[in-house]
């Protein structure tokens, strides 16, 4: 059985089905700002000083076979040795193409799921920027279309960045994060101004699940990065973490938007965070922002967490596969015990108008599937980066 997620305006709305097609038609609606704009400390959902949202406490209602429950607290790092750059997915509700520099609640809550649990083990930044909104997929549903501009969302984070090179990295190591939206922004800035550069010395890694990341067919660096590869081990520095997440049995479809490419002797990158973390599965989904979609067995278990975010632990398993479906991290269930009272499934699919969107596959969840393996990936650089000192 799949549990079914319905799109509807919260932060789950990262709709990659937005960006794509947004990115296909954008047009220059507005001028770009310069890294000055970023002086402002309001110009930042979080950066020191400034930082409550994203370094409050992360508890975790984690629930087991039995379905009795149990509370995890990650507190943020007090000096962490590392930082954390994050460019939020696509979840502005406001009208117009781009949205304006606002820290709308639905940012916020973007910021809270995607970026708070990092602050264990890195000191966050996450820039406001006016990224292509979602009034821009849905007037795609009507004859007066709203266009967005996506020059403008790269050209803000760009600003963004190099007033943090100048005026907060000072020579510290820094993991770039984002999704969706974010996650193509960043391999744009990534390709641009970090790729074979002086800046690729600072690189840590960079998370950027929910695009296609192309490499040649079987190799790790050369298709949209020259010279970063892709992670294949914990304490590797400077390299990629990429994928795109599909239920194992409902992998990408022909035409599928995530997974394929059409760049002949490339494929789509997978790096399996369970693999790089040495752990199984550890996710974090949020508890308050999902909508569950005929999910009877859930509702009652659901109903009862009352922490920011809820785990499954040992219910689901992952695997990178290439195969003729493409590149994609296949999500499996893993075999039930007879004992295990917990629901049979876990939410995560995209459902339109009550039709499932099988392109997408677990888009939704990219990042908080994973959330405890990729904070812990990262956690090994602050570690390795202590033990050097």
């Amino acid at each position: 059985m799949m549990v079914k997620l319905t799109i509807g305006k919260s932060w789950l709305v990262i709709a990659a089905w937005l960006f794509c097609l947004a990115a296909r038609a954008a047009e220059p609606t507005g001028a770009a700002v310069g890294d000055d704009v970023y002086a402002n400390p309001e110009a930042w959902l979080c950066r020191p000083g400034h930082d409550a949202l994203c370094t409050v406490a992360t508890e975790i209602t984690s629930i087991a076979a039995d379905n009795s429950q149990s509370v995890t607290t990650r507190k943020a790092a007090t000096a962490p040795g590392i930082d954390c750059f994050y460019v939020y997915p696509t979840v502005s509700t406001e009208p117009t193409g781009n949205s304006s520099m606002s820290a709308a609640p639905e940012v916020q809550r973007a910021v809270a799921a995607q970026l708070a649990p990092f602050a264990s083990v890195c000191r966050p930044f996450a820039p406001l920027y006016r990224q292509v909104t979602i009034a821009v997929l849905e007037s795609r549903l009507t004859d007066n279309p709203v266009k967005g501009d996506t020059e403008m969302a790269y050209h803000d984070v760009s600003a963004a960045w190099q007033h943090y090179l100048r005026e907060d990295n000072h020579g510290r190591g820094v993991v770039l994060i984002g999704h969706s939206q974010g996650s193509h922004v960043l391999a744009r800035l990534i390709a641009e101004e970090i790729d074979g550069k002086p800046a690729q010395a600072l690189l840590e890694a960079a998370i950027i699940p929910g695009l296609n990341f192309e490499v040649p067919a079987g190799q790790d660096v050369g298709g949209t990065f020259k010279h970063i590869p892709l992670c294949h081990d914990g304490k590797q520095r400077g390299c990629v973490i990429s994928y795109v997440s599909f239920r194992a049995e409902t992998p990408p479809p022909h035409g599928a938007h995530f997974g394929r490419t059409i760049h002949p002797g490339m494929e789509v990158a997978c790096t399996d965070p369970t693999l790089l973390s040495g752990a199984p599965v550890d996710m974090a989904l949020p508890a308050k922002t999902m909508t569950m979609d005929g999910a009877d067995e859930w509702h009652p278990l659901y109903d009862t967490i009352r922490t920011p975010f809820f785990a499954v632990p040992g219910m689901v398993r992952v695997q990178c596969m290439h195969d003729a479906h493409g590149g994609y991290l296949a999500v499996s269930m893993t075999a039930r015990d007879a004992a295990d009272k917990r629901p049979s499934d876990i939410p995560g699919d995209l459902v339109v108008r009550g039709h499932m969107v099988y392109s997408w596959g677990l888009h939704l969840i990219d990042v908080n599937l994973l959330m405890g393996n990729l904070v812990a990936f990262v956690g090994r650089h602050e570690r390795t980066l202590d033990a050097a000192k």
